[in-house]
């Protein structure tokens, strides 16, 4: 029987490519995301992945839509965390709920997905939770206290959970990306991204299909020794 895989996020740039990705596999995939139906019409028409509509910093609207994914296509094996979102600004300028928005979408989400599917896994002994964090977490990033904090949280969650589930066949890792040739890349000026790129060994950015690789091989039978792990991505920017 196929596993089920819920990928957050996952109709656009990164998330989308670990939706197809894992697709590929024969997981039965299915994509979360946020607010925008027309691109999640256009992407399940497309691909033929369905999609859910939740906010993933809601937590009962977390449990009520893994319910649903779980009725319609088979009990979840697989939870890619990749919804996220950012409210830059120094801390100076940043208000509270622009803090409090990225903290509860981006950490609070791997939380609230957990919450409602971790328990089923190890019930099964088998499970897979990928939780994509940021170069920026690792490192710090000027102007992003708030996303570079939920980031970094995410690599304590994950190192922490991952002794919770690994007696009972539940893996979880996370996969820090660097600088990704993604819409919200593209948001940044020119003049900066020239800057970052200029900073990046391998020089140049990085394409969404190479975080899909590694999350294909977490979540693949071959990932079963692996947890507890952090695997960066970041063509060398950051090393240590």
């Amino acid at each position: 029987m196929a596993r089920v895989a819920i990928v957050t996020g996952g109709t656009r740039g990164i998330g989308e490519a670990i939706s197809l990705a894992l697709k590929e596999t024969g997981v039965v995939v299915a994509a979360s995301y946020a607010g925008n139906n027309a691109r999640a019409e256009e992407f399940s028409d497309r691909t033929g992945i369905a999609t859910f509509k939740w906010d993933v910093g809601d937590f009962d609207a977390c449990q009520a839509g893994c319910a649903t994914v779980a009725e319609q296509l088979g009990p979840v094996d697989i939870v890619v965390n990749n919804a996220g979102i950012t409210r830059d600004g120094t801390i100076l300028k940043m208000t509270y709920q622009a803090w409090k928005e990225v903290i509860d979408t981006n950490l609070g989400g791997c939380f609230n997905m957990a919450k409602a599917t971790f328990a089923g896994m190890r019930e099964r002994k088998w499970g897979r939770i990928v939780n994509i964090g940021s170069i920026n977490g690792q490192a710090g990033q000027y102007g992003q206290v708030n996303y570079a904090a939920a980031k970094s949280g995410i690599h304590g969650f994950t190192k922490a959970l991952a002794q919770e589930g690994a007696r009972a066949g539940v893996t979880v890792n996370a996969i820090a990306p660097g600088y990704i040739d993604t819409d919200m890349v593209a948001a940044v000026p020119a003049d900066v991204l020239e800057k970052i790129v200029a900073k990046i060994p391998v020089g140049r950015l990085g394409q969404a299909h190479e975080i899909a690789r590694g999350v294909v091989f977490l979540c693949s039978e071959d990932g079963g020794f692996v947890t507890g792990s952090t695997l960066s991505i970041n063509g060398g920017q950051h090393m240590y």
